[in-house]
């Protein structure tokens, strides 16, 4: 079972910098403590043949830090935008990075870009969808290095019971992906 074993502040950051914002709001000058951090696509993926979403689930320290017992999220296929890349080429990579799945650039379609974490950092995501099959798939997929990222697949039948199901840890934009392909496909 993972645990925290301590917690200290970052002196020189990798992916992430806290900042403190200095503004003026209806003529009075305010401050806001604030981290900033990169943009990211995240991707919806339906398999036709199994007619099942695939999303990952992964260890994020931060869940494990509030929640103490497990830090194990349900979520999108998802990256930060750290390359000098497009969006959907981030996410082609993403896709087979962390799920296996060679999708060709055109069969990923841009859904919408919204803001994450407003309170703190106000990331941009954009969110993409694509169709895949059992012809794409180039390997177990599973991530990078030391991610562990274990591939999933949420039946399409069981998907709005997973989305209210908080046994299972998850995003807001995995529950909103949904939504939008339970509206438009």
């Amino acid at each position: 079972m993972p645990k925290i074993d301590s917690i200290q502040e970052l002196i020189n950051p990798n992916f992430t910098k806290p900042i403190l914002i200095n503004y003026t709001h209806k003529g009075i000058q305010k401050t806001w403590e604030a981290v900033h951090s990169h943009d990211s696509v995240s991707i919806l993926l339906w398999h036709e043949e199994k007619e099942a979403f695939v999303i990952v689930k992964q260890l994020r320290a931060t869940v494990l830090n509030k929640n103490k017992t497990n830090g194990y999220t349900h979520e999108l296929c998802a990256g930060i935008v750290d390359k000098n890349l497009s969006h959907v080429q981030i996410a082609q990579e993403e896709i087979l990075e962390e799920c296996g799945f060679d999708v060709p650039l055109e069969n990923i379609q841009k859904v919408s870009s919204y803001y994450t974490s407003v309170g703190i950092s106000g990331a941009m995501q954009t969110l993409y969808f694509a169709k895949i099959d059992e012809g794409m798939k180039i390997n177990d997929g599973g991530g990078l290095h030391d991610e562990e990222i274990e591939v999933l697949y949420i039946p399409t039948s069981q998907a709005k019971k997973f989305m209210f199901d908080e046994s299972y840890q998850k995003t807001p934009g995995l529950i909103m992906a949904f939504y939008w392909f339970f509206d438009n496909q």
